[in-house]
Protein backbone atom coordinates (compact mmCIF):
# COMPACT_ATOMS: atom_id res chain seq x y z
CA UNK A 1 0.00 0.00 0.00
CA UNK A 2 3.02 2.34 0.21
CA UNK A 3 2.87 2.71 -3.58
CA UNK A 4 -0.82 3.65 -3.39
CA UNK A 5 -0.33 6.38 -0.80
CA UNK A 6 2.71 7.76 -2.58
CA UNK A 7 0.74 8.15 -5.81
CA UNK A 8 -2.21 9.63 -3.93
CA UNK A 9 0.05 12.21 -2.33
CA UNK A 10 1.63 13.17 -5.65
CA UNK A 11 -1.55 13.24 -7.74
CA UNK A 12 -4.25 14.31 -5.30
CA UNK A 13 -3.19 15.51 -1.88
CA UNK A 14 -0.37 17.87 -2.87
CA UNK A 15 -1.95 21.19 -3.92
CA UNK A 16 -1.50 21.96 -7.60
CA UNK A 17 -1.51 25.63 -8.50
CA UNK A 18 -4.38 26.80 -10.66
CA UNK A 19 -3.43 29.72 -12.90
CA UNK A 20 -5.00 32.88 -11.63
CA UNK A 21 -7.74 33.20 -9.03
CA UNK A 22 -11.50 33.38 -9.12
CA UNK A 23 -11.26 37.11 -9.64
CA UNK A 24 -8.81 36.67 -12.53
CA UNK A 25 -10.49 33.79 -14.30
CA UNK A 26 -10.32 35.30 -17.79
CA UNK A 27 -6.59 35.07 -18.43
CA UNK A 28 -3.38 33.29 -17.46
CA UNK A 29 -0.45 35.09 -15.81
CA UNK A 30 1.09 35.42 -19.28
CA UNK A 31 -2.02 37.26 -20.50
CA UNK A 32 -3.44 34.42 -22.61
CA UNK A 33 -7.22 34.12 -22.50
CA UNK A 34 -8.26 31.16 -20.39
CA UNK A 35 -10.75 28.64 -21.67
CA UNK A 36 -14.02 28.73 -19.74
CA UNK A 37 -15.08 25.49 -18.09
CA UNK A 38 -18.38 25.40 -19.97
CA UNK A 39 -16.48 25.82 -23.25
CA UNK A 40 -14.91 22.34 -22.79
CA UNK A 41 -17.15 19.40 -23.63
CA UNK A 42 -16.10 15.99 -22.31
CA UNK A 43 -17.16 12.36 -22.61
CA UNK A 44 -14.64 11.13 -20.02
CA UNK A 45 -11.52 9.03 -20.74
CA UNK A 46 -11.71 5.39 -21.80
CA UNK A 47 -11.22 3.75 -18.38
CA UNK A 48 -11.46 6.11 -15.39
CA UNK A 49 -15.01 6.80 -14.10
CA UNK A 50 -15.96 10.30 -13.02
CA UNK A 51 -15.80 11.56 -9.44
CA UNK A 52 -18.73 13.87 -10.22
CA UNK A 53 -22.30 12.87 -9.46
CA UNK A 54 -25.37 13.61 -11.54
CA UNK A 55 -27.86 16.31 -10.65
CA UNK A 56 -31.06 15.09 -9.04
CA UNK A 57 -33.40 13.49 -11.57
CA UNK A 58 -30.81 13.35 -14.36
CA UNK A 59 -29.42 10.17 -15.92
CA UNK A 60 -26.39 9.06 -17.92
CA UNK A 61 -26.13 6.25 -20.45
CA UNK A 62 -22.72 5.32 -21.83
CA UNK A 63 -22.46 2.32 -24.14
CA UNK A 64 -19.09 0.68 -24.88
CA UNK A 65 -18.24 -1.74 -27.67
CA UNK A 66 -14.81 -3.39 -27.51
CA UNK A 67 -12.68 -6.31 -28.65
CA UNK A 68 -10.15 -7.81 -26.22
CA UNK A 69 -7.55 -9.54 -28.42
CA UNK A 70 -5.13 -11.84 -26.58
CA UNK A 71 -1.56 -11.45 -27.88
CA UNK A 72 0.23 -13.81 -25.49
CA UNK A 73 0.45 -15.02 -21.91
CA UNK A 74 3.10 -14.22 -19.28
CA UNK A 75 3.82 -16.60 -16.39
CA UNK A 76 4.65 -15.79 -12.75
CA UNK A 77 8.26 -15.02 -13.72
CA UNK A 78 7.26 -12.67 -16.52
CA UNK A 79 8.25 -15.16 -19.25
CA UNK A 80 6.11 -15.07 -22.38
CA UNK A 81 4.31 -18.35 -23.07
CA UNK A 82 2.29 -19.35 -26.08
CA UNK A 83 -1.49 -19.21 -25.73
CA UNK A 84 -4.43 -19.70 -28.11
CA UNK A 85 -5.35 -16.57 -30.05
CA UNK A 86 -8.75 -15.27 -28.98
CA UNK A 87 -11.08 -12.31 -29.34
CA UNK A 88 -13.44 -11.28 -26.57
CA UNK A 89 -16.08 -9.10 -28.22
CA UNK A 90 -18.04 -7.23 -25.58
CA UNK A 91 -20.58 -4.57 -24.76
CA UNK A 92 -20.68 -2.69 -21.46
CA UNK A 93 -23.28 -0.08 -20.52
CA UNK A 94 -23.18 2.46 -17.69
CA UNK A 95 -26.75 3.33 -16.64
CA UNK A 96 -26.60 5.97 -13.89
CA UNK A 97 -29.27 8.06 -12.16
CA UNK A 98 -28.95 11.07 -9.85
CA UNK A 99 -30.91 10.45 -6.65
CA UNK A 100 -29.66 13.70 -5.09
CA UNK A 101 -26.99 16.19 -6.17
CA UNK A 102 -24.47 14.16 -4.15
CA UNK A 103 -25.75 10.60 -4.68
CA UNK A 104 -25.77 8.65 -7.95
CA UNK A 105 -26.83 5.01 -8.31
CA UNK A 106 -26.57 2.74 -11.32
CA UNK A 107 -26.21 -0.54 -13.13
CA UNK A 108 -23.39 -1.85 -15.34
CA UNK A 109 -24.60 -4.79 -17.47
CA UNK A 110 -22.07 -6.60 -19.67
CA UNK A 111 -22.49 -9.02 -22.58
CA UNK A 112 -19.99 -10.71 -24.87
CA UNK A 113 -18.92 -13.32 -27.37
CA UNK A 114 -15.61 -15.24 -27.36
CA UNK A 115 -13.93 -16.32 -30.57
CA UNK A 116 -11.16 -18.85 -29.92
CA UNK A 117 -8.54 -20.05 -32.41
CA UNK A 118 -8.08 -23.48 -30.77
CA UNK A 119 -11.35 -25.15 -29.84
CA UNK A 120 -14.98 -24.09 -30.17
CA UNK A 121 -15.97 -20.45 -29.77
CA UNK A 122 -18.98 -19.28 -27.77
CA UNK A 123 -22.28 -20.83 -28.76
CA UNK A 124 -23.76 -17.33 -28.89
CA UNK A 125 -23.82 -13.93 -27.22
CA UNK A 126 -23.76 -14.39 -23.46
CA UNK A 127 -24.55 -12.27 -20.41
CA UNK A 128 -21.62 -11.55 -18.10
CA UNK A 129 -21.68 -10.50 -14.44
CA UNK A 130 -23.87 -7.53 -13.50
CA UNK A 131 -22.56 -4.68 -11.32
CA UNK A 132 -24.74 -2.38 -9.20
CA UNK A 133 -23.25 0.71 -7.58
CA UNK A 134 -23.85 3.73 -5.38
CA UNK A 135 -21.61 6.82 -5.50
CA UNK A 136 -21.52 9.64 -2.94
CA UNK A 137 -19.75 12.94 -3.65
CA UNK A 138 -17.59 14.25 -0.81
CA UNK A 139 -16.16 17.48 -2.24
CA UNK A 140 -16.60 19.56 -5.40
CA UNK A 141 -13.97 21.39 -7.44
CA UNK A 142 -14.25 25.18 -7.63
CA UNK A 143 -12.10 27.26 -9.91
CA UNK A 144 -9.37 28.97 -7.91
CA UNK A 145 -9.19 26.19 -5.31
CA UNK A 146 -6.83 23.20 -5.23
CA UNK A 147 -9.48 20.91 -3.69
CA UNK A 148 -10.60 18.36 -6.32
CA UNK A 149 -13.98 16.76 -6.74
CA UNK A 150 -13.90 13.54 -4.73
CA UNK A 151 -16.37 10.72 -4.23
CA UNK A 152 -16.68 7.33 -2.57
CA UNK A 153 -18.24 4.45 -4.49
CA UNK A 154 -19.45 1.01 -3.45
CA UNK A 155 -20.06 -1.62 -6.12
CA UNK A 156 -21.47 -5.13 -5.87
CA UNK A 157 -20.84 -7.49 -8.76
CA UNK A 158 -23.43 -10.25 -9.05
CA UNK A 159 -22.51 -13.63 -10.64
CA UNK A 160 -25.08 -13.50 -13.44
CA UNK A 161 -22.64 -14.79 -16.08
CA UNK A 162 -22.07 -18.47 -16.78
CA UNK A 163 -18.81 -19.73 -15.25
CA UNK A 164 -19.02 -23.52 -14.76
CA UNK A 165 -20.79 -26.57 -16.27
CA UNK A 166 -19.45 -25.31 -19.61
CA UNK A 167 -19.25 -28.74 -21.27
CA UNK A 168 -17.16 -28.66 -24.45
CA UNK A 169 -17.48 -24.88 -24.83
CA UNK A 170 -15.22 -23.07 -22.33
CA UNK A 171 -15.83 -19.99 -24.49
CA UNK A 172 -19.32 -19.77 -22.97
CA UNK A 173 -17.75 -18.68 -19.67
CA UNK A 174 -18.49 -14.95 -19.30
CA UNK A 175 -18.51 -14.58 -15.50
CA UNK A 176 -16.35 -15.57 -12.55
CA UNK A 177 -19.09 -16.85 -10.22
CA UNK A 178 -18.14 -14.62 -7.29
CA UNK A 179 -20.07 -11.98 -5.41
CA UNK A 180 -17.52 -9.15 -5.39
CA UNK A 181 -17.74 -6.07 -3.19
CA UNK A 182 -15.58 -3.17 -4.42
CA UNK A 183 -14.77 0.03 -2.57
CA UNK A 184 -13.48 2.92 -4.68
CA UNK A 185 -12.23 6.48 -4.17
CA UNK A 186 -12.44 8.79 -7.20
CA UNK A 187 -10.96 12.26 -7.73
CA UNK A 188 -11.22 14.82 -10.52
CA UNK A 189 -9.66 18.27 -10.94
CA UNK A 190 -8.88 20.89 -13.60
CA UNK A 191 -5.69 22.73 -14.59
CA UNK A 192 -5.25 25.68 -16.94
CA UNK A 193 -2.13 25.28 -19.05
CA UNK A 194 0.08 28.21 -20.19
CA UNK A 195 -1.82 28.33 -23.51
CA UNK A 196 -5.10 28.80 -21.62
CA UNK A 197 -6.51 25.35 -22.48
CA UNK A 198 -7.95 23.04 -19.83
CA UNK A 199 -6.33 19.79 -18.71
CA UNK A 200 -8.72 17.65 -16.69
CA UNK A 201 -7.25 14.95 -14.46
CA UNK A 202 -8.78 11.96 -12.71
CA UNK A 203 -7.15 9.67 -10.17
CA UNK A 204 -9.08 6.59 -9.05
CA UNK A 205 -8.22 3.76 -6.71
CA UNK A 206 -10.35 0.70 -5.87
CA UNK A 207 -10.11 -2.69 -4.23
CA UNK A 208 -12.43 -5.63 -4.79
CA UNK A 209 -13.16 -8.47 -2.36
CA UNK A 210 -14.58 -11.55 -4.13
CA UNK A 211 -16.37 -14.41 -2.38
CA UNK A 212 -15.52 -18.10 -2.76
CA UNK A 213 -17.05 -19.87 -5.76
CA UNK A 214 -18.52 -23.39 -5.86
CA UNK A 215 -17.46 -25.25 -9.02
CA UNK A 216 -18.86 -28.14 -11.03
CA UNK A 217 -17.17 -29.66 -14.08
CA UNK A 218 -15.57 -27.45 -16.77
CA UNK A 219 -15.19 -23.86 -15.56
CA UNK A 220 -13.41 -20.56 -16.20
CA UNK A 221 -10.97 -21.61 -13.47
CA UNK A 222 -9.54 -24.39 -15.65
CA UNK A 223 -11.33 -27.33 -14.04
CA UNK A 224 -12.46 -30.29 -16.11
CA UNK A 225 -15.47 -32.61 -16.41
CA UNK A 226 -16.17 -34.38 -13.12
CA UNK A 227 -14.61 -31.70 -10.91
CA UNK A 228 -16.29 -30.87 -7.61
CA UNK A 229 -14.89 -28.17 -5.39
CA UNK A 230 -14.50 -24.43 -5.07
CA UNK A 231 -12.29 -21.49 -6.02
CA UNK A 232 -10.95 -18.78 -3.73
CA UNK A 233 -10.27 -15.72 -5.94
CA UNK A 234 -7.78 -13.13 -4.68
CA UNK A 235 -8.46 -9.47 -3.97
CA UNK A 236 -8.17 -7.03 -6.87
CA UNK A 237 -6.43 -3.66 -6.45
CA UNK A 238 -6.75 -1.10 -9.27
CA UNK A 239 -5.06 2.30 -9.66
CA UNK A 240 -6.12 4.48 -12.60
CA UNK A 241 -4.88 8.03 -13.28
CA UNK A 242 -6.22 9.71 -16.43
CA UNK A 243 -5.84 13.01 -18.28
CA UNK A 244 -7.96 14.86 -20.85
CA UNK A 245 -6.73 17.84 -22.88
CA UNK A 246 -9.33 20.14 -24.44
CA UNK A 247 -8.09 20.89 -27.96
CA UNK A 248 -11.29 22.72 -28.89
CA UNK A 249 -14.76 22.86 -27.44
CA UNK A 250 -15.66 19.56 -29.14
CA UNK A 251 -12.33 17.74 -29.53
CA UNK A 252 -10.43 16.23 -26.59
CA UNK A 253 -7.31 14.06 -26.32
CA UNK A 254 -7.51 11.50 -23.50
CA UNK A 255 -5.03 9.16 -21.87
CA UNK A 256 -5.40 6.53 -19.12
CA UNK A 257 -2.74 4.61 -17.23
CA UNK A 258 -4.04 1.57 -15.36
CA UNK A 259 -2.36 -0.69 -12.80
CA UNK A 260 -4.08 -3.89 -11.61
CA UNK A 261 -2.96 -6.45 -9.04
CA UNK A 262 -4.92 -9.58 -8.21
CA UNK A 263 -4.01 -11.84 -5.34
CA UNK A 264 -3.49 -15.57 -5.59
CA UNK A 265 -6.47 -17.72 -6.63
CA UNK A 266 -6.77 -21.22 -5.17
CA UNK A 267 -8.88 -24.04 -6.62
CA UNK A 268 -9.63 -26.91 -4.23
CA UNK A 269 -11.62 -30.09 -4.85
CA UNK A 270 -11.59 -33.53 -6.44
CA UNK A 271 -12.65 -35.29 -9.63
CA UNK A 272 -15.42 -37.88 -9.33
CA UNK A 273 -13.91 -39.88 -12.20
CA UNK A 274 -10.55 -40.29 -10.47
CA UNK A 275 -10.69 -41.89 -7.00
CA UNK A 276 -7.07 -40.88 -6.38
CA UNK A 277 -8.11 -37.22 -6.64
CA UNK A 278 -5.09 -36.33 -8.76
CA UNK A 279 -7.11 -34.79 -11.58
CA UNK A 280 -8.89 -32.59 -9.05
CA UNK A 281 -5.68 -30.95 -7.91
CA UNK A 282 -4.95 -27.48 -9.27
CA UNK A 283 -1.86 -25.38 -8.54
CA UNK A 284 -2.38 -21.91 -7.13
CA UNK A 285 -2.49 -19.26 -9.83
CA UNK A 286 -0.08 -16.97 -8.01
CA UNK A 287 -0.68 -13.21 -7.93
CA UNK A 288 -1.08 -11.39 -11.24
CA UNK A 289 -0.01 -7.89 -12.13
CA UNK A 290 -0.64 -5.75 -15.22
CA UNK A 291 0.04 -2.20 -16.33
CA UNK A 292 -1.89 -0.81 -19.26
CA UNK A 293 -2.20 2.37 -21.31
CA UNK A 294 -5.28 3.69 -23.08
CA UNK A 295 -4.95 6.66 -25.47
CA UNK A 296 -8.20 7.96 -26.94
CA UNK A 297 -9.88 10.80 -28.84
CA UNK A 298 -13.20 12.34 -27.78
CA UNK A 299 -15.67 14.27 -29.91
CA UNK A 300 -18.85 15.91 -28.60
CA UNK A 301 -21.70 17.22 -30.74
CA UNK A 302 -23.33 18.83 -27.71
CA UNK A 303 -22.42 19.32 -24.04
CA UNK A 304 -24.42 16.19 -23.20
CA UNK A 305 -23.69 13.97 -26.24
CA UNK A 306 -20.32 12.67 -27.37
CA UNK A 307 -18.28 9.72 -28.56
CA UNK A 308 -14.83 8.38 -27.68
CA UNK A 309 -12.52 6.17 -29.76
CA UNK A 310 -9.46 4.53 -28.22
CA UNK A 311 -7.47 1.41 -27.47
CA UNK A 312 -6.29 -0.20 -24.24
CA UNK A 313 -2.85 -1.79 -24.50
CA UNK A 314 -1.51 -4.24 -21.90
CA UNK A 315 1.98 -5.17 -23.13
CA UNK A 316 3.36 -7.25 -20.26
CA UNK A 317 2.43 -8.56 -16.83
CA UNK A 318 2.72 -11.44 -14.37
CA UNK A 319 0.33 -14.38 -14.74
CA UNK A 320 -1.67 -12.40 -17.25
CA UNK A 321 -2.46 -12.05 -20.92
CA UNK A 322 -0.97 -9.37 -23.14
CA UNK A 323 -3.93 -7.77 -24.89
CA UNK A 324 -4.87 -5.04 -27.34
CA UNK A 325 -8.44 -3.81 -26.94
CA UNK A 326 -9.89 -1.23 -29.36
CA UNK A 327 -13.06 0.38 -28.04
CA UNK A 328 -15.70 2.96 -28.89
CA UNK A 329 -18.31 4.48 -26.57
CA UNK A 330 -21.22 6.90 -26.86
CA UNK A 331 -21.98 9.08 -23.85
CA UNK A 332 -25.39 10.70 -23.30
CA UNK A 333 -26.53 12.74 -20.30
CA UNK A 334 -30.05 14.03 -19.77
Amino acid sequence: MNLVWTILRICVIVPFPVSGTVGQANQTPAGTMRQAQDDAWWTGPLLAPSASTLSRGHFLIETYLYDVTVQGHFDSKGVRRSSPYSDGFGSLIYILYGVTSKMTVGLIPVAGYNRISVGPSSSGIGIADLTVQAQYRLTKFHEGSWIPTTSFTVQETLPTGKYDRLGNRPGDGFGNGAYTTTFAFYTQTYFWLPNGRILRMRFNISEGFPSNVNLHDVSVYGTQTGFRGHAEPGRVLSINPAWEYSLTRSWVLAFDAAYRHQGNTRVLGFNVFDPSGSTGTHPDSGPSRTFGLAPAVEYSWKPNLGVIFGVRIIPVGRNSDATISPAVAINYVH
